[in-house]
């Protein structure tokens, strides 16, 4: 299925400050209104162009799973390709997901394309702006011919991208899009539709849970950051028909964060002064998790205080199944990675993707250009459906999901571990 994300500007972000030394190499090759329409990217002009008689490898997204072996059809561009293929991931606080899948996924991917230890590289910015345009200036240095770049915000990604210009390198951007960047594809999942998700299970958890007289509070991922504001257009839309009508009350909306011990904060300082507050759209659940925690401590029980998340992490999962959160947002991150590095070895062997494979177009409002994208479709994990999800893709163990206390509503939702 083919989609037009619609993205929204918003301010460049100041750099969080590293909370580690700025030598941020986590992994070095070794070791996160829609219409119809479909887009095919052409060969970047940072890169050969294909030789006469050349043939195209065709891979789709229908393709891709969790086995990784649609990507050893791919082997042929990777022997054709040249240089290195740098990634550079974002940070290790937003989401856990950059160390625990995005980085070893990627590896997996590129390794079952046929590419040695040499050809790629993978590193994480550890929150600093300063360290992700740094590791880009060297990788090219050292001669990268294409990055992959998760921007920690569009003022970086597009410092990045115009330096990777200059220089003859192609770019990718993957997971964020960088507004007013140049690169040639971006790759995510539909941010859109991640955010409508979070919106649907909260309104179902309400009816559910026979929350009476819901009076929510609305949160936000940081204000600088793309899929932030992709998500909120997506449980905005959903949330505001309940609104409009007086079914619900939107009580408070604060400024948004990815950093969760200021959503913590925002929670509290809006809770205290709002107490008629019983029912709460946060946006990721490593925000949910001290938030949830702390409304245990006011004497919330199970099944009376809606929450939502995104990223299926542990905490999360585990939230779900005790009944403090609705659900959470599942995007099979081997997807992304599979699709990111296909793309990276089209063009680093000078190639167009096929339009199997990149299904859809991305607006760049900045650049006012439309940018030829991987869309990914994610989903909606609760009890009824986790065994067949997150636990099916080996996701999440099963031994660490049900541990201790969990034990009981593993069973209960059907998973053994």
């Amino acid at each position: 299925m083919s989609e037009v994300h619609r993205l929204y500007s918003v301010s460049a972000r100041a750099g969080l400050t590293a909370a580690a030394t700025a030598a941020a190499l986590l992994v070095a090759a070794g070791c996160s209104s829609t219409t119809t329409s479909a887009s095919t990217a052409p060969a970047p002009a940072s890169t050969a162009a294909p030789t006469a008689g050349s043939t195209n490898p065709t891979i789709s997204v229908s393709d891709l799973d969790n086995s990784f072996s649609a990507m050893s059809g791919l082997k042929g561009l990777a022997s054709a390709g040249k240089g290195n293929v740098t990634v550079i991931l974002p940070d290790t606080t937003s989401s856990t997901r950059y160390v625990e899948f995005d980085a070893p996924y990627l590896k997996q991917a590129f390794t079952a394309a046929g590419m040695s230890t040499a050809d790629f590289t993978i590193e994480n910015a550890l929150g600093s702006d300063a360290t992700q345009l740094s590791m880009a200036q060297s990788a090219i240095t050292k001669g990268a011919s294409v990055l992959v770049i998760d921007p920690l915000d569009s003022g970086v990604g597009a410092h990045i991208e115009s330096y990777a210009k200059d220089h003859g390198v192609a770019v990718i951007d993957y997971d964020r899009l960088t507004l007013g960047g140049t690169r040639g594809y971006y790759v995510s999942f539909n941010n859109v539709k991640v955010g409508q998700l979070m919106g649907q299970g909260l309104v179902s958890c309400i009816t559910g849970w026979d929350v009476k007289s819901p009076n929510l509070i609305v949160m936000k991922g940081s204000p600088t950051d793309n899929n932030a504001t992709l998500f909120a257009q997506g449980y905005d839309g959903v949330l505001a028909t309940y609104f409009d009508s007086g079914k619900y009350k939107e009580v408070s909306t604060p400024a948004g964060t990815w950093d969760p011990p200021t959503a913590l904060s925002e929670f509290q300082q809006q809770y205290t002064a709002h107490k008629e507050i019983n029912a709460a759209l946060i946006p990721n659940d490593e925000n949910g998790a001290p938030i949830i925690h702390y409304l245990k401590g006011q004497g919330v029980k199970a099944k009376t205080f809606p929450t939502t998340g995104q990223d299926a992490t542990l905490t999360g999962l585990q939230n779900v199944l005790t009944n403090y959160q609705c659900g959470t947002v599942y995007k099979p991150i081997y997807l992304q990675a599979q699709a990111a590095a296909a793309l990276a070895l089209y063009v680093r062997a000078g190639q167009s993707a096929p339009k199997s494979l990149v299904n859809g177009t991305t607006e760049d409002t900045t650049a006012k250009v439309e940018v030829p994208s991987v869309l990914l479709i994610p989903k909606w994990v609760t009890t009824a459906n986790m065994n067949s999800t997150v636990i099916a893709d080996k996701f999440v163990p099963p031994t660490q999901l049900c541990a201790g206390s969990y034990a009981s509503a593993c069973t209960a939702a059907g998973i053994s571990s």
